[in-house]
């Protein structure tokens, strides 16, 4: 089988591990496990997946069944765990999972990248393991140690191990370069440049294997994995798959079709197979992407060695997020801004307030009325009684706006309770001091227009971590995020923080103000607001900025983007303004300065700093395209052609224009004027943040 051939070609180059080996093959042969779990940790590409494999192989040898899963693509629940166990295990029909691990004397569960199922650690803890057969052994395989809840357990002390995971020693790297044919007289310049590390070593082999005629010379940069990448790099098939080499690092997740937009081509299925050829790329269910070191030296040497493409292929990332968040929602929708936030990954602001590693899959649902007490006693554990009631008051009013995240078990690990201040009853307005601070705030800025709402993200919290760095703080950022570009006319959103200050940078990277008059105290302890103001920097300005900041941080002369802030228009503003649009049409060289050129409809469309010929052409277009959608309704059809004959290819005068419709001028006229009103009140719709899309009427 080829499944044989496989594990005795990874043999052929496994090097060293000999007291790790050991000793799992001294539990596997005892009379009686001495333990039934063994936590094997360390850092990533230090080579515990090859362990595992090699650890099949013994209990193979030793005639005792295995069954290796990698957990990191795997629902953080215990039907998903369990399904793709069975599998695994390849279950014979009718046997169920604990009778077949009974069948044999021996037998070995290999569970791999064990740190993305954090969420299910109480429930294999203390559910699955212990109904295990005693003659089970179990190795769970990943970046961390046990946690506190493994080392603290009476039982667990006794019953299982742990074995950190270093590099290799100096004599079993030797090894390894030799089997892999590195020239003698440049292995002990390569040990001294990988230092053992696995990964490293085999990066370099690859390097060589990529050009025979490689001199190895790390004194020349210090840093290993760096110059290892500008070695190998060098020796690509051709310019399409350097490219495809450089999009790799730069994105969470790589798909042949996100090649084809980034790169411009047409097919990229080779480029896709080539990637996933190199032993430095790992995959999972959503796509291909490098190992963290590998990602690490690819980034750093594109950012070093050619910035204005690294800059380029960042604006080509974020464009296709963004585009991709307006035709999508729900899941796919938290993914894509995962995507988008992935990109700033490096930024020395953003890179300490988010945690990168999510661990695992956390579900995130609406909040469901048995969770009310819980959120409660979660506010109050970690502000005091007065927020707990508050906490429980709003939740009440306003239930529908509670997002929940909870392990697979149930238990809640954090939630998201944002208020929309412009609904909150007026009978409610002084029961809680943040919700005042915020009505003070927001009655010294201009009034809420017709369908413009604003947001108070009353309540965002960990159950364990309350507000600082965790992966429950960063999916609720994402899920802020969500509701920025999902909330139609969304104007204000105001974020309060128990401690501001250690915010401080982040917001002010992020356009986030600091509104101290809606600063709030409660029971003596104060809490600090920050506020972003969405009529000015609309979502998809905003995107564009934080993304010209990150190239600006890593391109060589650039220098940051200018903050151009929206032009606020009042209903009867915009209306005019339109109107003088239309009147302007035909002479493009007259809407220089109009307002409608900072307007969030047109800035959206553009971006913050495109140019005002841009600018132009784009509102020219939108005027046009929505007219010209009148003729898909019926009712309103007759309404364009006025439009068209006035504004668009114009007529001399309206009483021509009139005769080119054969219609009696008074007649004309109150068609031209409804045909206006409508055109102004689609485009206000999308001024506003809404879908523009036609209503028969």
């Amino acid at each position: 089988m080829l499944g044989g051939r496989l594990r005795a070609a990874r043999h052929t180059r496994f090097v060293g591990r000999a007291a790790e080996k050991a000793q799992f093959q001294a539990a596997l042969t005892a009379s009686e496990l001495p333990y039934f779990v063994l936590h094997l940790y360390g850092p990533g590409g230090v080579g515990k997946t090859t362990l595992l494999q090699e650890f099949a192989l013994l209990a193979e040898q030793i005639g005792a069944p295995s069954a290796y899963l990698d957990v990191r693509n795997i629902d953080a629940a215990p039907e998903a765990f369990l399904t793709a166990l069975e599998r695994a295990a390849n279950l014979p029909s009718g046997r169920t999972l604990g009778e077949h691990l009974a069948a044999s004397n021996r037998y070995v569960l290999l569970i791999d990248t064990y740190e993305t199922l954090a969420p299910l650690d109480s429930w294999l803890r203390e559910t699955f393991l212990p109904g295990l057969p005693e003659t089970v052994l179990v190795v769970l395989a990943g970046r961390n140690p046990p946690g506190a809840a493994w080392r603290t357990d009476v039982g667990w002390q006794t019953l299982a191990r742990s074995l950190p995971l270093r590099n290799l020693a100096p004599a079993d790297s030797e090894d390894y370069l030799q089997r892999r044919n590195i020239p003698t007289d440049q292995i002990n310049a390569v040990l001294d440049f990988t230092h053992g590390h696995p990964l490293a070593l085999s990066l370099v082999a690859d390097a060589f294997a990529q050009r025979g005629e490689l001199r190895f010379e790390p004194d020349q940069v210090p840093d290993v994995i760096h110059t290892l990448l500008t070695q190998f790099v060098q020796k690509v098939p051709g310019p399409a798959h350097r490219a495809a080499l450089e999009v790799c690092p730069l994105v969470r997740i790589t798909t042949e079709s996100l090649l084809e937009e980034l790169l411009g081509v047409e097919d990229a299925h080779d480029l896709f197979n080539w990637l996933q050829s190199l032993s430095f790329m790992e995959q999972g269910t959503e796509g291909l992407f490098p190992h963290d070191l590998a990602r690490e030296a690819l980034l750093a040497d594109l950012r070093w060695r050619n910035p204005d493409w690294y800059a380029d292929l960042h604006r080509r990332a974020r464009q296709h997020y963004i585009r991709r968040l307006g035709e999508t929602g729900g899941l796919t929708q938290q993914r894509l801004l995962t995507d988008l936030i992935f990109l700033h990954r490096d930024n020395p602001v953003v890179k300490p307030l988010y945690e990168w590693k999510l661990g695992g899959h956390f579900l995130t649902e609406p909040m469901r009325p048995t969770d009310i007490t819980a959120i409660r006693e979660m506010v109050t554990r970690h502000e005091g009684e007065e927020s707990g009631r508050l906490a429980k008051f709003w939740l009440s009013r306003q239930p529908e706006q509670a997002l929940v995240m909870r392990e697979s078990s149930g238990q809640l690990l954090g939630f998201l309770l944002p208020l929309a201040l412009d609904k909150i009853h007026p009978d409610d307005l002084d029961t809680d001091p943040a919700v005042r601070a915020a009505r003070v705030y927001l009655s010294q800025q201009p009034p809420l227009r017709v369908g413009e709402t604003a947001t108070l993200f009353r309540f965002w919290m960990a159950a364990d971590t309350y507000q600082s760095v965790s992966s429950v703080q960063s999916l609720i950022f994402v899920h802020m995020m969500r509701h920025y570009i999902s909330t139609p006319g969304l104007a204000y959103s105001l974020i309060p923080c128990a401690d501001p200050d250690f915010w401080a940078m982040g917001a002010a990277y992020t356009e986030q103000i600091r509104l101290p008059q809606a600063d709030y105290t409660i029971e003596g302890r104060r809490y600090g607001v920050y506020g972003q103001n969405w009529r000015a920097l609309p979502p998809a300005a905003w995107f564009d900025l934080m993304g010209e900041r990150e190239i600006a941080l890593f391109t060589p002369g650039a220098a940051p983007a200018p903050v151009e802030q929206v032009l606020v228009l009042s209903e009867a503003e915009f209306a005019s303004a339109v109107l003088s649009a239309l009147k302007d049409y035909t002479r493009p060289e007259n809407l220089r300065g109009h307002p409608l050129l900072r307007s969030r409809l047109v800035i959206e469309q553009t971006g913050p700093d495109a140019p005002e010929p841009d600018r132009i052409a784009t509102l020219r277009s939108l005027i046009r395209a929505t007219a010209e959608s009148l003729q898909q309704v019926p009712r309103q059809a007759r309404l364009y052609r006025p439009l068209y004959h006035t504004y668009i290819q114009a007529a001399p005068t309206q009483e021509q224009a009139a005769e080119l419709l054969d219609l009696p001028f008074s007649t004309y006229r109150r068609h031209l004027k409804s045909g206006i009103e409508r055109v102004t009140s689609l485009l206000w719709l999308r001024e506003m943040g809404g879908d523009a899309g036609l209503v028969e009427n």
